[in-house]
């Protein structure tokens, strides 16, 4: 049977429910949306890899549209991908059946992404690199965006109307419900605080300055929803790679709670600071630097599981695989977050490694799903060298990205505006460069991981 396992001690089943009927569609739905925005990302991804890396770039002599490819790519392959799979979790988890709204937040979530995909060759350009959420300066792109966002904020509604709470009796799989219910109130705090940023922000305020401080302290309160969604997928992916998970169901829920604490301070930081002051966007900084910390002890379990874990077999080699992955990742990009001293590309090596660790172990949860959901087995080889390859990419990328932020490169630059002459610093851009295609790579086979289970669609559910 799928992720049971027979361990001495604890016992524990730490596998996510799986209710059948309209919560398998709509999981099933936003799953798909999740891997068509990362087809498309990739599609860009390319293009920005080649526009920086010494030689190839000079083929792609149009920076501006290198600019137009990065803010299409990170909102695809961050903001749509990460809130998609956020959502199939929501779904997943949702025993109340609610098919009109799932449908509506659904159609809402996918005509925005259309829409945002279209945009930029329907005349859509004057790119602003704001962080966490860049935009291209267009009522298309406006209405694409705000499309996806109203999708997510009713699914995120429904999600917190239709729970029902925890029994006393609590198992491991109900403490992993209750941490994906944790998350759906984390993005509502999210989508709220881009709310009260909007209204705080003078009228006369324009441009990418606009952008970046409208989404500064939304984006980093989200961050505590992705890093929470990528610790349940850590439990689930030990507990079914045969990992010995040391939790108990209560202490599990204990480390859910501790890890998004930190957001109860979010009110009293928009009281204490004005959205468009220094003070602002310092302390959501902290925030994220410091509290970003409560996810060690749910970490520290999850990497000790690994002590007594039983011999790979199966679809463990996989799993496991995307779990080592993303650990590594994770915690590369949480130690160069500390070494962040300026505006250079140290900044895009930290968040790489964060949020790439994220997308890894969503990767390995979507391997995970994909046979629960009903469809085919996964091709075992390929899917076990997927999360390497694309891991061990980034993590090439990443110390590319960080030695030669060393030199001063400024981040969001391409081509001869990265100054880049001297041979460390085409050295470090030229690892970068080269993990960055070895990624590109990973990024497809795990596409081509999933067509193989979809296409080959079984009678596992």
């Amino acid at each position: 049977m799928i992720g049971k396992m027979n361990l001495q001690g604890n016992t524990t089943e730490y596998a996510l429910p799986f209710y059948g009927g309209d919560s398998r569609r709509m999981t099933t739905a936003w799953v798909v949306l999740g891997l068509v925005s990362l087809i498309l990302a990739g599609i860009f991804s390319l293009l920005l890899v080649l526009a920086r890396t010494p030689i190839v770039q000079g083929w792609i002599p149009f920076i501006d549209f290198f600019q137009v490819s990065l803010v299409v790519h990170v909102t695809l392959s961050v903001l749509i991908w990460l809130l998609s799979m956020s959502a199939a979790l929501w779904s997943l988890c949702a025993a109340d059946e609610r098919p009109l709204l799932d449908r509506l937040s659904f159609g809402m979530a996918a005509i925005g992404t259309a829409i945002i995909v279209i945009a930029p060759f329907a005349g859509a350009g004057n790119p602003q690199m704001s962080n966490y959420v860049p935009v291209l300066q267009h009522p298309l792109f406006f209405t694409g965006l705000s499309l996806f966002a109203f999708g997510i904020a009713s699914h995120v509604l429904r999600t917190l109307y239709t729970w029902r709470g925890i029994s006393a009796n609590l198992s491991g799989g109900e403490a992993l419900q209750f941490g994906v219910f944790l998350s759906a109130i984390v993005s509502g705090v999210a989508l709220a605080a881009v709310l009260v940023s909007m209204l705080g922000i003078p009228a006369e305020m324009d441009g990418q300055i606009y952008f970046e401080f409208l989404f500064w302290g939304g984006g980093h309160v989200m961050q505590f929803s992705y890093t929470l969604l990528m610790m349940i997928s850590w439990v689930v992916l030990a507990h079914a790679s045969g990992c010995h998970l040391e939790l108990t169901p209560r202490l599990t829920l204990i480390f859910q709670l501790f890890l998004v604490l930190p957001i109860i301070v979010v009110p009293f930081l928009y009281l204490a600071h004005d959205v468009v002051s220094p003070g602002h966007r310092l302390a959501f900084t902290e925030l994220m630097k410091y509290g970003g910390l409560s996810c060690l002890p749910l970490g520290i379990a999850v990497l000790s599981s690994f002590l007594n874990a039983e011999r790979l077999h199966g679809e463990a080699t996989y799993l496991r695989a995307a779990l080592w992955s993303s650990l590594l990742l994770f915690a590369t990009g949480g130690v160069l977050g500390f070494m962040i001293s300026g505006l250079d590309i140290v900044i895009p090596a930290h968040y790489h490694g964060a949020t790439v660790g994220v997308t890894v172990a969503l990767m390995g949860l979507t391997y995970y799903l994909l046979p629960r959901l009903g469809f085919g087995p996964l091709p075992a080889r390929m899917a076990f060298w997927q999360p390497l390859l694309y891991g061990g990419g980034q993590l090439l990328h990443i110390a590319g990205l960080a030695w030669t932020g060393g030199y001063g490169v400024q981040r969001k630059t391409a081509g001869l505006a990265q100054g880049v002459d001297r041979f460390g610093e085409i050295a470090g851009m030229g690892l970068m460069g080269f993990g960055g295609l070895i990624s590109v790579i990973g990024g497809l086979l795990f596409l081509v991981v999933a067509w193989k289970s979809m296409r080959a669609k079984g009678d596992q559910a």
